[in-house]
């Protein structure tokens, strides 16, 4: 049903007000901006290391000193903050990589704020990239099989989050999906006199098959089994709102959905009903997907990733996480 009565029509046409580049920008519903965009990036120790990723062109395993250079650039060109993922030396059974007071994150974090003091550093949390087997918990095995330990899971989450606002983070953003984890890491930061800095939490993180290229890039992918028993069902919708309203409950700043994508109605339906600060994330396959196709020339990459971010934008999203933060920046100071 139209929302104008029959002949009540406005008399002003769309058409007339693309008559024009710089009337079509005054009358654009939704905008892009640097400001709006954060850079994931991979820190691994050495120096001088820029190891390519095979499934992601154009992304690398970066040691320190590069990840600095690389942040550098994207924050020359607008970008205000990246988001910081490990790929320790050695793992365990433990994840003791993950909050280790020098820990590759860790150092990555205090060469940024000491280097970069206005960027803005968020740290992924999660044991994945620490753990020997590839889970985001303590794994307990038996007769019957192998299982997550989600409460005792908590409390690493917690301490690897204290380590990484204690090397100088301005913001962490669990991405276990462990039940109960943005509460334990909100007490156990308010109990270290740490009550201003922001949870970033991966609020409705689905088990999702777009996430490929990036277990390649962190070293993650689990070693026996998959995710599913922790990260959500493709199909559910309303349990995403669910999930979404536990973490506001438990102290969360701001909530992400992952993928972007794929879920763009759920991504509409957690802005609409909490009115939160909600985040985006095109994932790995979303970025390598469009690097893969417009290499062989089938579309035009920055068309293409820039109508996708668009999108991500109009569903509700404040924040969007891309791979492709830096040339997402130079694109919009281009035109």
């Amino acid at each position: 049903m139209s929302m104008y009565p029959v002949g009540q029509f406005p008399s002003c046409r769309p058409r007339r007000l693309r008559q024009s580049p710089a009337l079509r920008q005054l009358v654009r519903e939704t905008q892009l901006h640097p400001a709006q965009l954060v850079l994931p990036l991979f820190a691994r120790s050495g120096r001088k290391l820029r190891r390519p990723i095979a499934a992601m062109p154009g992304v690398f395993q970066l040691s320190p000193d590069e990840l600095l250079r690389e942040a550098a650039r994207a924050h020359e060109l607008g970008v205000p903050a990246v988001l910081l993922f490990g790929i320790p030396e050695t793992k365990d059974a433990r994840a003791s990589g993950a909050y280790a007071a020098n820990g590759i994150v860790q150092q990555a974090v205090r060469l940024l704020k000491r280097e970069l003091p206005q960027l803005l550093v968020i740290t992924d949390v999660c044991l994945c990239e620490y753990m020997a087997h590839g889970h985001c918990g303590i794994v307990q095995r038996d007769k019957t099989g192998a299982r997550i330990l989600n409460d005792p899971t908590l409390k690493l989450l917690a301490r690897t989050a204290a380590s990484h606002v204690e090397a100088g983070a301005d913001m962490v953003a669990p991405s276990d999906m462990m039940d109960g984890r943005v509460r334990a890491i909100r007490e156990h930061l308010d109990h270290l006199g740490f009550i201003d800095t922001p949870i970033m939490s991966y609020a409705a993180k689905f088990a999702s098959a777009y996430y490929g290229p990036f277990r390649e890039a962190a070293e993650s992918a689990p070693q026996f089994g998959d995710r599913r028993s922790y990260q959500m069902d493709s199909a559910n919708a309303s349990e995403a709102l669910r999930e979404v309203a536990l973490d506001i409950q438990e102290g969360a700043d701001i909530v992400m959905v992952k993928p972007a994508l794929a879920y763009l109605d759920i991504l509409y339906r957690v802005k609409a009903e909490f009115g939160y600060p909600t985040a985006a994330y095109s994932v790995s396959a979303e970025y390598s997907m469009t690097k893969a196709a417009a290499a062989n020339g089938w579309i035009d990459e920055r068309a293409v990733t820039l109508e996708s971010l668009l999108g991500m934008r109009r569903a509700g999203a404040d924040i969007l996480i891309t791979y492709a933060a830096a040339d997402v920046a130079r694109w919009l100071a281009e035109s």
